[in-house]
């Protein structure tokens, strides 16, 4: 029995089509709806399942054109729409099944079964593997600078075996061990859900997060983007809080804070609390802003907000995340910038050893900051000065 799946989002499509394949059904997906019309039509499939929302022609007109001269054929809709006005008015054009995103992926098999019968080439199904199909799709972009001892392979491993609508960019940022091995190793046969961005020299975490970040923009079907330390200090289940987070606000940012309390396991070294507060109280009066932690390294990003954000290097080696709050700030005034970015609180951080940041790189911090300031906040108040005066001697020479 054949089935089209035809959705916008690739990282949607891949785990039905997999698990249906291995049932027994022959799967065929499509991401631009235009060509999934014309496979629908050449290859008259048993069942289609289609997304409602997406780009250029949506599902619905798909639906209208089927529905023209096809009304047997079954159509479930999978979709991140919860509409009532949408869902009866699809239901109204004859589709048969509509599924609300997330849900599980076993329901999805079930549904289709109920629709379809077993296929004649059944086999034997595990249902352990529960995993979720998701409204949204992510990308994380995960700097490794010689990972090749700490780099939680299995981990990682695990987590895109287990959750639909990801996409791991690993970047390799000049790494001088066998870093690069180890991830081509990792992406191996797992192309869909892990790619490898491999810069030839170190250039340093920020440059190689501006990479990533600038690379994983080229996809078309991501929502969000984002970006987690190699070392996990902050794992997978706090970085989905943050996309739940943004993905249910109208934040432009969500960034993970590792304040210490009750319920909280966030572990630091006695040195580096001391650091970490002095550094955090000069920063926020460069930003007027009241964070907690601007350095942790697990944020989230509107994917329609990191090409204004990530375009332009960064000018310190270290305090990348300030420059971003700092670019956010500038471009929409204190206020909306305030409005635009959310802390949200981990329940797990742990410091892993061998980090790179050394006591000495901590010492230069505060060089850092000054040069933060004087680039995004004085220089620009000089600049406007310099205009101002300009302005006021062409008026004076066009009046004379």
């Amino acid at each position: 029995m054949k089935i089209l799946a035809i959705d916008d989002q690739q990282l949607v499509l891949l785990p039905i089509q997999k698990r249906l394949n291995e049932i027994g059904y022959d799967v065929q997906i499509e991401t631009d709806p235009i060509k999934g019309l014309k496979s629908y039509e050449n290859e008259r499939p048993d069942l289609l399942i289609i997304d409602i929302n997406m780009p250029g022609t949506s599902g619905i007109e798909i639906i209208k054109s089927i529905r023209k001269k096809d009304e047997e054929t079954p159509i479930m809709v999978l979709s991140g729409n919860t509409e009532d006005k949408i869902i009866l008015e699809v239901f109204d054009l004859g589709v048969n099944d509509y599924m609300k995103k997330p849900l599980s992926l076993n329901e999805v098999c079930a549904r289709v079964k109920r629709m379809l019968g077993n296929p004649a080439s059944n086999s034997a199904e595990s249902l352990s593997d529960n995993m979720m199909i998701q409204h949204r799709c992510v990308g994380v972009v995960i700097p490794c600078y010689n990972e090749e001892d700490r780099l939680l392979s299995e981990t990682f491993i695990d987590f895109v075996n287990s959750n639909s609508g990801y996409h791991l960019c690993f970047v390799n940022d000049g790494s001088t061990d066998n870093t690069l091995e180890v991830l081509n190793k990792l992406k191996l046969g797992r192309e869909d859900y892990i790619s490898v961005y491999n810069c030839e020299k170190n250039g340093g975490k920020a440059e190689a997060v501006r990479q990533g970040m600038l690379h994983l923009h080229d996809q078309k079907d991501l929502d969000y983007i984002g970006f987690l330390d190699a070392d996990l200090s902050t794992d997978f289940s706090d970085f989905e809080e943050l996309v739940k987070t943004i993905e249910q606000s109208d934040f432009k940012i969500v960034s993970g804070s590792r304040i210490s309390r009750m319920g909280a396991d966030i572990t630091k070294e006695s040195a580096r609390k001391i650091i970490s507060k002095t550094i955090n109280l000069m920063i926020c009066t460069i930003l007027s802003m009241d964070f907690k932690d601007t350095q942790c390294g697990a944020k989230i990003f509107r994917r329609d907000s990191v090409k204004d954000l990530f375009t332009l290097p960064f000018i310190t080696k270290w305090l990348f995340d300030v420059e971003i709050f700092m670019r956010v700030k500038n471009d929409l005034g204190t206020e909306k910038a305030k409005a635009s970015i959310c802390e949200r609180p981990l329940n797990r951080w742990i410091h892993a050893d061998g980090s790179k940041l050394s006591f000495k790189d901590s010492l230069k911090i505060g060089l850092q900051i000054f040069r933060i300031a004087w680039d995004y906040r004085i220089k620009p108040m000089f600049q406007k000065e310099d205009l101002s005066y300009q302005n006021q001697v062409s008026l004076k020479s066009f009046e004379n």
